[in-house]
């Protein structure tokens, strides 16, 4: 269907022949519709007339131009149409190929340092308790009243030193008496034997003889036991402590006067878990921290451990010997453990920043030929700001360690220089 233009009615003053509208007569200025123009615009081109020339146009030559008017309306339109794709098909768009190579994508920022070796102690935590090197609570065996307390309390004493005086003297009658029987014995003894080599007596009259003897000797031997056990001496060298009796006090056999610890060296008492004593044995290192001296590590060495395993905690003993030199540890203290099972002089460590979990395993992301790649590693042992990787990354490969929430597997990505250390501040300057 053809769309027509009816020619409007030339108003007063305009007129138009051979393809020109005039406008009005005292203007004199026109435009003129040239079909000949190349292209599919009809060219317009202004035209100047002596005003006062009048022209008597035909019907004809007033629709003309108005058909002209349409063509161009219609030309301009699907000209725009093809400019904004309107109605146009995909296959008639360029493709890909015939365009130019689409973009490569962003490189993204991250962070990432290269891994390291380094020494890695293998070290299992435990909890025990200190316990004096020698430690005994001084009882006197005997009954009696206490003579003398020859020490003062937190003293150190030597082996053998005496600790408690009890009252001896019914205990030395009874020894004296002892001897002089013994010794009358003695005598008839060998009396016995003399009357024996002049066949006076019988041998039977001298065995006796001798069996009153031995039996006098022992009871001398007896007697003087006893009178020993009225003078307390110390064991062993140490500390004494505070004293639970005083001088003139009766005491009975078993009752506690003091306590006498050797604290040199401290005996360290831990339990193991029963998948850990397989990795035990004497002369392991054990550190020691206690809460009295924070930040302080006591050294120590395994020496011995329980043959058996405690049937309700499955877990088994070990004693380990803590040098005391200065003193500064206590028999009872409570004591943080460690004890080294294993020393790795080349471990690989990442920062811990750099482990990225997923569920129960733990990844990082390596940056490889300028591409994030998600690795999954094998946890060792922890330790503050580092983490040893058993598997999965060697040494000198980068790990990211900031930016991995932005990041996947294979995302290309730029690695950012290292931040800069903070500048210390100025000191202030005094007004």
């Amino acid at each position: 269907m053809q769309a027509t233009l009816a020619a409007p009615a030339a108003p007063e003053g305009l007129c138009a022949c051979r393809g020109v509208e005039w406008g009005r007569q005292r203007g004199g200025i026109g435009l003129e519709y040239d079909a000949s123009e190349a292209g599919p615009f009809i060219g317009l081109k202004p035209l100047l007339r002596d005003r006062a020339e009048p022209m008597n146009p035909s019907p004809l030559m007033l629709a003309r131009p108005a058909r002209r008017v349409a063509t161009l309306i219609v030309v301009v339109l699907l000209s725009g149409c093809d400019k904004l794709g309107i109605g146009t098909t995909p296959e008639a768009k360029p493709s890909a190929g015939t365009a130019a190579a689409a973009p490569k994508p962003m490189a993204l920022p991250v962070r990432a340092v290269t891994a390291a070796t380094t020494v890695v102690e293998d070290e299992l935590s435990a909890v025990g308790t200190l316990n004096a090197a020698e430690s005994v609570m001084v009882r006197p065996e005997i009954a009696g009243r206490v003579t003398e307390l020859p020490f003062k309390e937190g003293q150190v004493v030597p082996k053998g030193g005496k600790v408690v005086l009890i009252d001896a003297s019914e205990l030395q009658a009874a020894a004296a008496a002892s001897r002089a029987d013994a010794s009358t014995e003695r005598l008839k003894y060998s009396h016995a034997r003399e009357l024996l080599d002049k066949n006076f007596i019988s041998q039977e009259a001298v065995d006796v003889a001798r069996g009153a003897m031995e039996k006098a000797q022992a009871r001398v031997q007896e007697d003087e036991a006893r009178l020993a056990k009225t003078v307390i001496r110390a064991p062993f060298p140490g500390i004494l402590g505070l004293r639970q009796i005083s001088p003139g006090a009766y005491v009975k056999a078993g009752d506690d006067v003091v306590r006498l610890e050797n604290v040199s060296s401290l005996k360290l008492d831990f339990r193991v878990p029963e998948m850990y004593a397989s990795r035990i044995h004497a002369g392991q290192t054990v550190s020691v921290r206690t809460d009295a001296f924070p930040g302080v590590k006591f050294a120590g060495q395994v020496y011995a451990t329980e043959p058996g395993l405690d049937e309700k905690t499955r877990t088994v003993v070990a004693r380990a010997e803590v040098a005391n030199v200065d003193g500064r540890l206590r028999p009872g203290m409570f004591a943080r453990v460690g004890l080294l099972l294993e020393t790795r002089p080349k471990a690989v460590v990442v920062p811990e920043q750099a482990i990225w979990p997923q569920g129960r395993d733990s990844f990082v992301y390596r940056v490889v030929d300028g591409k994030a790649a998600l690795t999954k590693v094998v946890i060792g042992v922890r330790s503050p700001g580092q983490v040893e990787i058993a598997g999965g990354v060697q040494p000198g490969e980068w790990v990211v360690t900031d930016g991995q929430m932005k990041i996947k597997d294979g995302a290309p990505v730029t690695v950012l220089p290292a931040a800069p250390a903070p500048a210390a501040s100025a000191p202030a300057k005094g007004g």
